[in-house]
């Protein structure tokens, strides 16, 4: 009998899915049956007058037209699955809270959360880094998440049943050159997967968190050329990943078939952490 991931009557909550991993999670989720609720800071309705905040990636995707919320939140929805777009900063727990509360209010659940969200353009060495973009990556990479792993919590306690994906990085296992904040960030993400993974097996809630690599991201086009390249030739794949292949894990993770699996971090890297020459 074939093996198949099956997410009929589950909800989603997915952080960060204007674009790239987030999109790609919320509509390989649907694909497998679930609902899915999409909450960014950027969605296309919105002025957009905040994305100054969150960093040159989010003023460039804005400005390139590179913002789907809606978009997808639609396409998932003619694939028969219900689905929203929700304009939700995970830094401010008043929204997280009102996103979460919408989703259960009309969804009936919430019983996967994929904590995508995140910057990554905080690039420069010790002596250089911002402090101020030093605390804005903390808030939205790591407390993000947890404001959002709290928030669901009790729903899932409650119904028994759970699944907490936290979205890492290669740069928090191996450290990233010139990235001391994403990469920190990243590092105490896996802390906290672990810690939610021994509180939530009680309750029936595993968290896992992925690990990715080179990714053909948006954000990755934006990159220098040469600095790409390099990182390519350091991945024993020898190329980026797709968004997808990063999409299949987390279902995975979020589906039956993985069910006794929890505290981990696994990572969808193409090699990159191997010794490659």
């Amino acid at each position: 009998m074939p093996l198949e991931i099956d997410l009929s009557g589950r909800v989603a909550l997915v952080t960060g899915g204007s674009r790239g991993l987030g999109r790609a999670d919320a509509l390989t989720l649907a694909r497998a049956g679930a609902d899915v609720v999409l909450a960014d800071i950027q969605v296309e309705s919105d002025a957009g007058e905040e994305a100054g905040r969150y960093g040159v990636l989010a003023q460039a995707a804005r400005a390139q037209g590179l913002v789907y919320t809606e978009a997808t939140a639609r396409e998932i929805q003619e694939l028969g699955r219900r689905s929203a777009a929700i304009r939700c900063d995970v830094t401010d727990r008043d929204e997280v809270a009102a996103a979460v509360e919408r989703t259960v209010s009309d969804f009936g659940s919430i019983d996967i959360l994929v904590n995508n969200a995140g910057t990554l353009d905080h690039v420069a060495q010790l002596a250089d880094q911002s402090p101020d973009l030093w605390e804005r990556d903390l808030r939205v990479n790591l407390t993000g998440a947890f404001n959002c792993s709290q928030a669901v919590w009790p729903h899932m306690v409650r119904a028994r049943w759970g699944r907490i994906v936290n979205m890492a990085s290669v740069a928090g296992t191996l450290g990233g050159f010139g990235q001391a904040s994403y990469s920190t960030t990243k590092a105490g993400l896996l802390g906290l997967t672990r810690t939610l993974a021994l509180e939530g097996a009680r309750h029936g809630i595993t968290a896992n968190a992925i690990v990715p690599g080179i990714i053909g991201t948006e954000a990755f086009g934006f990159g220098r050329a040469e600095m790409s390249e390099r990182m390519i030739r350091r991945t024993a794949l020898r190329r980026p990943g797709e968004p997808q292949d990063v999409a299949n894990a987390i279902a995975f993770l979020c589906s039956d078939l993985a069910a006794y699996v929890t505290g981990i971090e696994l990572n969808v890297s193409g090699g990159i952490e191997l010794f490659t020459f």
